[in-house]
C-alpha cells in the first residue's frame, strides 16, 4: 500500500508540474532558466510511475513484520500533506506573489547596493535611462539622494503593482515588483515610492499601474523617504505575463 501511495503522489505532482508548464504558469514558482530541468524531470517521474504501475509485482516483502502503527501513521500524514499541496495546486489558481508577501518581506530590504549601475545611471543617455525598470530605479534610490543625480532623468512607463507606504499609507505608494533568483520562495520586493495623495481611490493595492514622472523631494510629512517619483501620468494596466523580474 505505502508503494503505491508513493507512486500516486509523485505521478500527481509531475502531471501538475507539466500542466503549469505548458499553460505558462511554472515562472509563477520558479525562474526560468530552470523551466527546462524541471519539466525533464518531471516527465521521468511519469514514466518511472508508469513502469511501477506496468511492472509485475513483487513479493520480495512477504514475511516481514508489518509496519507499526508510528510509521502508518507518519505514511498518512505525509501522504495527507503531498495530497493537500498537490489539491491545493489544483483547485487554487496559479497567482503572483502580492502585497501581503512584499509587507511581510520589508520592500527593498534587499535592494542592491551596486556602485556599477549608480556609475551607468549617472552617464546613461535618455533612451538607457527610459528603459530602466523597478530594479534599477531602487538601486539607484538607495544609494543617493542627491536631486542633481536625479535632473533629467525621468521615470517612463514604470511597471509594478501598488503596495502601501508604511510611514505614510494614504499619500504614497510603491510600484513593486518581486525580484526571483531561483523560485518564489526566495523572491524578494523592490519598489520605487511614488507621492500622490488619494491614490487608493483609483488604484487600490495589487493593481498593476504603469507610471511616469520626475523624482523630486518628498513632500510627505511623515514619511523618511528623501526622493520619491512624483508622477505626470498613473494608468491601471494588466498584470504581465511574467511579473517577476528576473
Amino acid at each position: 500500500m505505502q508503494r503505491w501511495r508513493g507512486v500516486v503522489i509523485i505521478s500527481v505532482m509531475a502531471a501538475i508540474t507539466l500542466w503549469l508548464a505548458v499553460s505558462g504558469q511554472l515562472v509563477l514558482y520558479i525562474h526560468p532558466r530552470y523551466v527546462v530541468f524541471t519539466v525533464i524531470m518531471a516527465v521521468i517521474a511519469v514514466v518511472a510511475a508508469v513502469a511501477a504501475v506496468a511492472s509485475p509485482r513483487h513479493h520480495d516483502d512477504e514475511g516481514l513484520p508489518l509496519p507499526s502503527p508510528r510509521s502508518r501513521a507518519v505514511g498518512l500524514t505525509a501522504a495527507g500533506i503531498a495530497g493537500a499541496f498537490a489539491l491545493g495546486m489544483v483547485v487554487i489558481p496559479p497567482a503572483t506573489l502580492s502585497t501581503a508577501t512584499a509587507e511581510q518581506r520589508e520592500i527593498n530590504a534587499t535592494a542592491s547596493d551596486d556602485a556599477e549601475t549608480l556609475a551607468a545611471a549617472s552617464t546613461a543617455d535618455d533612451a538607457t535611462v527610459a528603459t530602466f525598470t523597478v530594479r534599477e530605479w531602487s538601486t539607484v534610490l538607495r544609494q543617493t539622494s542627491d536631486l542633481a543625480f536625479f535632473d533629467g532623468k525621468p521615470a517612463t512607463d514604470l511597471l509594478g503593482f501598488v503596495t502601501p507606504d508604511a510611514d505614510d499609507p494614504d499619500s504614497m505608494f510603491y510600484v513593486s515588483r518581486f525580484a526571483v533568483t531561483c523560485c518564489a520562495v526566495d523572491a524578494q520586493p523592490l519598489g520605487v515610492p511614488v507621492y500622490l495623495p488619494g491614490w487608493a481611490e483609483l488604484y487600490p493595492p495589487d493593481t498593476w499601474v504603469q507610471v511616469s514622472g520626475a523624482f523630486d523631494s518628498n513632500p510627505s510629512r511623515t514619511s523618511t523617504t528623501p526622493v520619491v517619483l512624483i508622477p505626470e501620468r498613473v494608468e491601471a494596466v494588466d498584470q504581465p505575463r511574467e511579473p517577476y523580474l528576473f
